[in-house]
């Protein structure tokens, strides 16, 4: 398993990498494959990722002990701050770039790419720390962050324009190993890994309905509704 997270781990830094290249990708008007990538997203979310937070939140229940001990549903809590903070995030970053009509400050731009280094640093530590049940379920996370990192590199290309591919697009292909590399040297908590596990659930949460549900006349509802279906179904039956 090992072996497998690790490349899986480079898999994601090369997808960050050469999503630049990916010249079939349009955000406006957008791209069948982003439809079809949001509907996998989506139902990651939905089949997957909110199950896991409550086997998150058992683990929680049995290390019930320190500041969080008077708080009935720390991973539920947790993935809300997650979701509350990427969303004040963008927020702040979408009113900076409005005010400049153009793309965000430098120092937004830091302030983004630092929230996503972070942000992709948890998925590479939890690639690796995780306890997948199987194999399968470390492939399936890998598929659909693998075009969730796709949606969110375009988002940030066209947020912060050239800056991003100058600086940022290394910044986050880069966080994914330092992530993995942190996750195969060092063993946290089990509960202190559910935690971090629930932060990225919210944050998750809010980038998928953000990025891949976009406005209707911007999306192709069939190949959204072809990725969501096919996706499902693999998660069922794995």
């Amino acid at each position: 398993m090992i072996v497998l997270s690790l490349l899986f781990a480079v898999s994601f830094a090369i997808i960050h990498f050469s999503t630049k290249y990916m010249v079939f990708i349009k955000r406006a008007p957008r791209s069948r494959f982003l439809s079809f990538a949001g509907g996998i997203a989506v139902s990651y979310v939905f089949i997957h990722l909110l199950p896991d937070l409550n086997t998150h939140q058992q683990v929680l229940e049995k290390a019930d002990n320190g500041v969080l001990q008077f708080v009935e549903n720390h991973a539920y809590l947790m993935a809300l701050f997650g979701l509350a903070f990427f969303y004040g995030l963008e927020n702040m970053v979408s009113r900076e770039t409005k005010k400049k009509q153009s793309h965000a400050g430098s120092g937004i731009f830091w302030i983004h790419i630092g929230t996503f280094f972070f942000y992709n640093m948890l998925i590479g530590y939890l690639l690796i720390q995780e306890e997948f049940d199987h194999m399968m379920g470390m492939f399936f996370y890998f598929l659909a962050l693998s075009v969730h990192f796709v949606t969110v590199d375009q988002s940030m290309r066209e947020t912060h324009q050239y800056v991003y591919d100058q600086y940022g697009r290394w910044a986050l292909t880069v966080a994914v190993l330092v992530g993995w590399l942190i996750g195969a040297f060092t063993k946290l908590e089990e509960a202190l890994i559910s935690t971090m596990f629930a932060f990225l659930s919210g944050a998750l949460m809010l980038n998928v309905l953000k990025e891949e549900l976009p406005k209707e006349s911007d999306s192709s509802f069939s190949s959204f509704a072809v990725g969501l279906i096919i996706y499902s179904i693999l998660l069922l039956i794995a």
